[in-house]
């Protein structure tokens, strides 16, 4: 019985010391109210993305569901009007596989939209296949589609001021390369479709948010428009949606025992959306609310703007 107890206690207190070192989450303290504020959220009928929708909804901003699912978008902002009280919370079609698709989000929202105060590039995927325009699908989603929204985005973020753009990043940009070779070659930066390759994939995407989000700090410097990117911490959603049923099997009882709720998961997303004080650290990446180092090639310069450069060749922008 003392050996079943002391496994059982030492059982538990790896479970805690786990949790609390790798997984646990500050929450956002902003108090600000976003009355008269417009706000656009990817992918925002689930996940981290609806949490976010949703606590910005309750503080009165007008937000903007830009998703890709007809249905499940406007179910999700039916629920978020109905929990908040907030009318304004309406869904805008958006496929980010598709730049014909985020170029039509983006002349719709344009055209009936006065204004844009934040953008949140929140939309993530990790799956094989490919996108409309032929490339990588967790490149193109990840990616490409975010940087042409933003780019088409850009004027109107201007003329609000001070003004947001949030990009979620992972921590797993570490492991995240940009084989520029590659990427010219079979518009992808991996070169097959296995498990091994999503997961690369992902990772690769992951270090080109943080590199987008550095350049794109530079590129707006003194504009009164500022970015940010984070790692909202290991969270519970429909990410892994695309991945085989035998991986989910595996993986589901684990992140219901560790990972957070997306509730939880959106603290760090609304502190970049929201904290004031921060303007100075445009470029930077964030994580738990507060600063986090990334790696270095998150921090080379001159990667930053050889993505750019060529993101706005593949995205026929340049």
């Amino acid at each position: 019985m003392s050996v079943l107890f002391l496994s059982v206690a030492a059982a538990v207190w790896f479970y805690v010391a786990v949790y609390y070192v790798f997984f646990r989450s500050s929450r956002c303290c902003s108090s600000a109210q976003l009355n008269g504020r417009t706000v656009i959220v990817t992918g925002s009928n689930t996940g981290i993305g609806k949490a976010t929708a949703l606590d910005l909804a309750q503080r009165g901003a007008r937000v903007i569901l830009a998703c890709r699912n007809k249905e499940k978008a406007e179910a999700a902002a039916f629920d978020i009007r109905r929990e908040t009280g907030n009318s304004q919370v309406v869904f805008m079609h958006l496929d980010l596989a598709s730049l014909k698709s985020v170029r039509c989000f983006a002349e719709t929202f344009l055209n009936s939209e006065p204004r844009l105060d934040v953008l949140v590039n929140n939309a993530g995927v990790m799956a094989s296949g490919h996108t409309d325009d032929g490339f990588g699908m967790t490149f193109g989603v990840n990616h490409l589609g975010h940087f042409l929204l933003t780019n088409l985005l850009l004027d109107r973020l201007r003329q609000c001021g001070r003004s947001r753009v949030v990009t979620v990043t992972a921590l797993l940009h570490h492991l995240g390369t940009v084989d520029f070779p590659l990427l010219d070659a079979t518009k992808d930066l991996v070169s097959g479709q296995t498990t091994r390759d999503v997961f690369r994939a992902y990772c690769n995407s992951k270090l080109c948010n943080v590199l987008f989000t550095r350049e794109l700090a530079n590129r707006l410097e003194g504009s009164g428009v500022t970015c940010y990117s984070l790692h909202p911490g290991v969270v519970y959603t429909e990410l892994c949606r695309n991945i085989s049923w035998w991986q989910r099997l595996l993986l589901t009882p684990v992140a219901r025992l560790f990972f957070l709720d997306p509730e939880a998961g959106s603290q760090t997303v609304l502190h970049c959306v929201l904290q004031q004080g921060i303007e100075h650290l445009s470029g930077r990446c964030f994580s738990n609310c507060t600063l986090l180092e990334v790696g270095a090639k998150g921090r080379d310069d001159a990667l930053a703007k050889k993505l750019w450069e060529v993101s706005e060749r593949l995205t026929g922008i340049s």
